[in-house]
């Protein structure tokens, strides 16, 4: 493992001549993780032409090296690939407490101070917040991870709701789905709109995910039978969206008063009946944008519930940081 000053550059040994891609390897490592990074920078895209990314792996220490999912890893390069590399990725951390080899934050603070990019997936922000990286600085992180970070690292200003955040040369990610998303937010950066899309194309996923992950937070779930008892309730308001139906009458299909309605239904859903009456709105708007090109905004707004155009750019600014469309645009350049 390790590459010599004798011994050519992995970069060197293709064709290619985009910037230098770097991800970690080490113990423990996060396949998933590793997998999106290697997918997106690594894969082979002649369609891109000779200016594309060159990937290799680099190694944190001696292998062979163990990975989730019962595998093996080795690596050709060690710590001293990333004395020659442009962007370097730090896939999920084998813990968000686990301690970071000095030997790495050494090669990361060089990295940084002869201006190479720096990102983390996930619980990678453990090593970038070790290593000083992100002082000062906002990030964010996995949500289950946020409390922890702020608590060991309190002059980062942590977002706990968003996807990805780009400060420039660091950037990190929220949850291991979000890595693809910063990923792809690179590759548009580099290489613009129209090579993301053809990745997230071959990826079969949507070259850009708006809002942020506050909704995928573990919410007090009721008891089956509490379940069971509004989930006839929930689909008929889902199939209803249109329609202006109020609290009591939510109530009163549930065969509750709108007091002990309106706790049940939050232990259950997380949220006030109002403000999950807005999210579904907003998802359906979300879903007719994407699939109906052509249909007037006026005639969205008013199946999904908004009433007027105005209502619903309204909600789509606040709740999603965009318009529709702007939503509409991106979904479609991507299809």
């Amino acid at each position: 493992m390790g590459t010599s000053q004798s011994s050519p550059s992995p970069f060197q040994s293709s064709p290619l001549t985009g910037p230098r891609v770097a991800t970690l390897a080490y113990d423990c490592l996060c396949t998933f993780e590793f997998g999106v990074a290697t997918e997106v920078f690594g894969l082979a895209r002649p369609e891109m032409g000779e200016g594309w990314y060159r990937h290799a792996t680099a190694a944190v220490e001696p292998g062979p090296l163990r990975a989730a999912g019962g595998l093996m890893v080795t690596a050709d390069n060690g710590l001293d690939l990333l004395e020659e590399t442009d962007l370097i990725v730090v896939p999920g951390w084998r813990g968000i407490d686990a301690p970071v080899p000095p030997a790495l934050i050494l090669a990361l603070r060089a990295a940084q101070a002869r201006g190479a990019r720096i990102m983390s997936l996930c619980s990678g922000i453990a090593v970038l917040a070790a290593a000083g990286l992100l002082d000062g600085r906002r990030a964010t992180t996995h949500w289950r991870y946020v409390d922890a970070v702020a608590a060991r690292y309190p002059q980062i200003e942590l977002d706990p709701d968003v996807l990805y955040i780009d400060e420039g040369k660091v950037l990190t990610a929220a949850g291991s789905a979000a890595g693809m998303d910063l990923c792809l937010h690179v590759v548009r950066k580099d290489f613009g709109a129209q090579a993301a899309n053809s990745v997230a194309r071959r990826l079969v996923v949507p070259p850009h995910r708006e809002g942020g992950q506050a909704q995928f937070i573990e919410r007090p779930i009721l008891q089956d039978r509490e379940g069971a008892r509004l989930a006839p309730l929930i689909d008929w308001l889902r199939s209803r969206l249109d329609e202006d139906i109020g609290l009591k009458q939510m109530a009163e299909r549930a065969g509750m008063s709108e007091r002990t309605f309106q706790r049940r239904f939050k232990e259950l859903t997380g949220m006030a009946p109002g403000d999950w009456l807005l999210l579904e709105r907003l998802r359906y708007a979300c879903e007719l944008l994407q699939q109906h090109g052509q249909v007037p905004l006026d005639d969205i707004a008013t199946a999904s519930g908004f009433g007027t155009l105005a209502t619903m750019r309204h909600h789509f600014r606040t709740r999603l940081a965009t318009s529709p469309v702007a939503y509409r645009a991106r979904f479609r350049l991507g299809t």
